[in-house]
C-alpha cells in the first residue's frame, strides 16, 4: 500500500510528510525533526532565527526531544552559545527539578515537563525565545510557557517550524500573537470513502 503524504512548505524548503492515523477520526502529517537531516534543519534553523532575531533574545528554550535539533540550529544562527531544555523524562539530574503537567496530541496520557533548577539563572529575567518543532493543540507550548514564566523568564517570541490547524490559537490566548512559524499544515479527517480531507480548524 502506498504511503499517504502531505507536501508542506517550511520556509524555503518543501518536504513530503507521512500522514499517520491517530484514530478513526483524526490523522496527522508527521514532522520528525530527528529524521530530517543536517541540511534541512540547518536551513530551517537559520530561517527561523532570522524571524526571531529582531526580538533581541538572550537565550533560546525548547522541549525535548523533537525540539532539540531546532534549538541547536536556531541558537547557532543567532550567534548565541547557550540554550535551555525542558525535559519530558525524569533523568537523574532532574530529581529536584521544577515541573509542569503537559499533554501532547501525539503522546497518550498525561506527562510532565521538567526544568533543571541549575539552569534557572540562564532564563531568570532574560529575554527568552521558546522554539518547538510543531504547535498543534497548544497544550505543550502552554505548559512550557507556564513553567518558564514560573522561573521569571520573559518570553518575547514563540518560534516553530509549522503550526498545525488552528486549535492552538484558542489554547494560547494572547500568547498566540507571539507565535512565528515557517509554515502551516492541516490535520486530516476521513472523507467517508477511504480518503482524507484537510481540516484547517482542527
Amino acid at each position: 500500500m502506498r504511503e499517504r503524504t502531505y507536501s508542506a512548505e517550511i520556509g524555503t524548503q518543501r518536504v513530503d510528510l507521512p500522514i499517520v492515523s491517530l484514530n478513526d477520526e483524526l490523522a496527522l502529517a508527521l514532522l520528525i525533526t530527528v529524521d530530517m537531516g543536517i541540511g534541512f534543519m540547518s536551513q530551517a534553523g537559520r530561517e527561523l532565527a532570522d524571524i526571531i532575531r529582531p526580538y533581541d533574545v538572550d537565550v533560546v528554550a525548547t522541549v525535548a526531544t523533537m525540539g532539540i535539533p531546532l534549538v541547536v540550529e536556531v541558537t547557532r544562527a543567532l550567534g548565541l552559545d547557550q540554550y535551555v531544555m525542558l525535559h519530558k523524562t525524569p533523568k537523574i539530574h532532574l530529581a529536584d527539578a521544577i515541573s509542569e503537567t503537559v499533554r501532547s496530541i501525539t503522546t497518550s496520557g498525561e506527562q510532565r515537563l521538567f526544568f533543571d533548577r541549575a539552569r534557572i539563572a540562564d532564563v531568570e529575567g532574560k529575554r527568552v525565545a521558546l522554539v518547538d518543532d510543531v504547535i498543534s493543540t497548544g497544550a505543550s507550548t502552554g505548559s512550557a510557557l507556564r513553567l518558564l514564566r514560573g522561573v521569571e523568564a520573559d518570553i518575547v517570541v514563540i518560534g516553530t517550524l509549522v503550526t498545525e490547524a488552528s486549535k492552538w490559537r484558542d489554547a494560547l490566548g494572547d500568547d498566540a500573537l507571539k507565535v512565528r512559524a515557517l509554515g502551516s499544515i492541516p490535520v486530516f479527517r476521513p472523507d467517508g470513502s477511504g480518503g482524507l480531507v484537510e481540516d484547517w480548524l482542527g
